[in-house]
């Protein structure tokens, strides 16, 4: 999140808009994002629905696998990274900057 935060306007640049999703609840994500700062959205998914409707729920841990989406306006997935890959924001400024010209 905080790589996110930094590189927020290579983001607004492109007109894409950043938020983040979590399966915890809105307290929780409300004291995350003022701790880091965040001029973007923490989204809840507190049931796991909408992560596991991406593929990324972790029952066993009870939240999301960390990934990255960067989603066209024609509501496709253009983009993703999994994993450690999904800290780094170079793929997905990459891909927001592609897909908004």
């Amino acid at each position: 999140m905080k790589g996110y935060q930094a590189g927020i306007k290579k983001f607004t640049d492109s007109n894409s808009v950043v938020f983040g999703v979590s399966t915890d609840d809105l307290e929780t994500n409300k004291k995350f994002a003022e701790s880091l700062k965040l001029e973007f959205a923490l989204l809840s998914d507190t049931s796991g629905d909408a992560s596991k409707k991406f593929g990324i729920y972790n029952a066993e841990r009870n939240m999301s696998n960390r990934t990255t989406f960067v989603i066209g306006k024609d509501g496709k997935i253009e983009h993703v990274e999994a994993g450690g890959g999904a800290i780094d924001i170079a793929g997905a400024a990459s891909a927001c900057s592609r897909i908004g010209k």
